[in-house]
This record gives structure tokens, sequence and C-alpha cells, in this order.
């Protein structure tokens, strides 16, 4: 089958054998439908990071009976205590179980996964939409973490996917949301979510960017004995505006990933988001392209500035 995986910087599409039962452990086959192209992937990309299997972690596609589902790309223990207290996303095991990182992911014609993985899809969600729900979880899990309530002011600094996520989940809990972003196209996609222009302090703030410069602007637009929410992957380290952090009394919270939030998961919770809100998958997805296209699906989402939010391979 065809597979997208990393070579020194570059991205190559090849043949790689299809998947077996044994790859993971109580594996069940999806074949893949959708698979976005993260952020992450790029920077591991341009990083040469080592990436010695399939990439991709944001990924839905069919069962071999044709049901359709979204896979939550992690491969926990079970059996550390983190797992025992539904926080797999702390497994010790750590990245090397997740899909797409430490194991085959689902830039492929075919993945194998972890059964528990399978997020089963409601009706009105297309399976070529749902790779979208695996940045919703993050931003589902981050605002749990951080304490979201209806009637807050929320800021959101970055207008990525994983700061539109942010957008749409404040906006469903009834929370005013304004959004700061570096281009037009980022800004009118917030809008066109329920995002205003950002004025004031904020109860809450988001930070999405993953930049110096965006953590100063995020500390600035929170109220004194605010909350700041780090959801920006910082790549090259952080300079940390620690005094004007202290000065204002600033509760930071660190989020990453997904995991249980005592009733059923991140991911279901990102399921039900896109059932009520189809609006989601028509302003973020702006790019299509076939398997065989990675390469300019990559340089596609690479260019922000080109207009791109989620670029999306369907195999």
């Amino acid at each position: 089958m065809r597979a997208v995986r990393f070579e020194e910087g570059k991205v190559k599409v090849q043949d790689v054998p299809v998947p077996s039962a044994d790859s993971v452990k109580e594996g069940v086959k999806v074949k893949v439908r959708s698979a976005g192209i993260c952020g992450s992937d790029v920077h591991m990309l341009q990083m040469q990071f080592p990436i010695p299997v399939t990439c991709g972690h944001e990924f839905a596609g069919e069962l071999e009976d044709g049901t359709p589902v979204a896979v939550e790309p992690l491969a926990p223990c079970g059996e550390c205590e983190h797992c025992g207290r539904g926080e797999f996303h702390l497994c010790t095991l750590g990245p090397g179980m997740i899909l797409g990182v430490g194991l085959d992911g689902g830039m492929a014609e075919e993945v194998m996964v972890p059964r528990n993985s399978l997020i089963y899809l409601p009706a009105n969600v297309d399976v070529r939409d749902a790779c979208l729900m695996e940045p919703l979880a993050i931003a589902v899990h981050g605002l749990r973490e951080a304490g979201l309530e209806s009637g807050m002011r929320v800021a959101v600094v970055g207008g990525g996917v994983i700061g539109l996520s942010a957008v749409v989940c404040a906006i469903d809990a009834y929370a005013t949301v304004g959004l700061v972003a570096r281009h037009s196209h980022q800004l009118e996609a917030g809008e066109k979510l329920g995002a205003r222009a950002v004025e004031g302090s904020y109860d809450l703030v988001v930070e999405c960017a993953g930049t110096d410069s965006a953590i100063k602007n995020a500390v600035e637009l929170c109220k004194p004995n605010g909350r700041l929410l780090l959801l920006g992957t910082y790549w090259e380290g952080l300079n940390f505006p620690h005094f004007e952090i202290a000065q204002k009394g600033l509760a930071v919270i660190n989020a990453m990933l997904y995991s249980s939030n005592g009733v059923g998961k991140d991911y279901d919770l990102a399921a039900m988001l896109m059932s009520r809100n189809p609006e989601i998958a028509k302003t973020m997805i702006t790019h299509r392209l076939p398997l065989e296209q990675a390469v300019e699906a990559f340089e596609i989402a690479a260019d922000r500035k080109a207009g791109s939010i989620k670029v999306v391979l369907e195999p």
C-alpha cells in the first residue's frame, strides 16, 4: 500500500507493507478516508525529527464493515498509574505511544489502531471531515483543564487550527470570545465561527501560536487573577514573561493531547461538537488533496500566508 514518510527533511510517498494484526495491541484495521496535516507534522519535517514510521496523527476512516470512525491516535499501556486514572495522555510509554510519531500513523491507505482508540461518528459527521476531531479534542481537554465556565470572557491568541478549535469550544460553552491572529484569512475564519476582535481584558487567555511574542500578548490580555492556558507547542523553547505573570497573579495551565474527563473521552466531546456545528469543517478545511500529492500538500500547509488553515490528505 501507499504511505507518507519523512526522509532527511523530505516528504516521500512510498510503498510499505500492509499493516498486520500484531502491529499494535488489540489492533483493528482502518481504511483511511481523511488525514490532516498538523503544524507539528510540518515542524517535525523541517527539524528532521527522526520518525521511522508512517506519519499522521489526525485521521479518520472506515472499519472493514464500512463503519465510519475517527481515531484517537494513542496506544497507551493501560497498566501504569496514569492510565489507571484515565490520564492515558501521561502514559509512561511517552511519545512512543503516539500514532504517527512512535507508531505507524494515518497518512496511508490503511492503518492498524488499538480497538480502544476508535471513536464512532455521529450520523451527521462526514468521515472526510472527522480528522478535525484531533485538534478539537486538544482544545476540549485544555479548556477543561483551565476551568472554562459559561459567561467567561476568553481570548485566543493564534489563528491556526488549534486556536480556531479553542474558539469553537469556548463559544459552545457560552463564553464571549476574542481572537488574535496573524493572517486575515484566519481572522475571517474566526469571525465565521463566532469570534470577535479582542477588546479589554479577559478571564481566560488561550495561547495557541507557540511564540515569545504570542505569549507576551496573551499575558497582556489577561486580567489580574486571570488564567493563562498554554496550548501552543514551543519547539524552540520559550522566553517566559514570569515577572508580568507574577505581577498579575495569573494562574498558568499547561495542557497537551487528550484524556478521559471522568464521564467520557475528550474525543467524544469533540465528536458531539462537530455534530452540533457543521460550520467547523466548512470553515477550517481549506484544501483536500489525494495521498499521492502529499509533497504539494505539505508545501501548502507550511505556507500560512497563502490562505491554508487545514490541509487534508484523502487516500
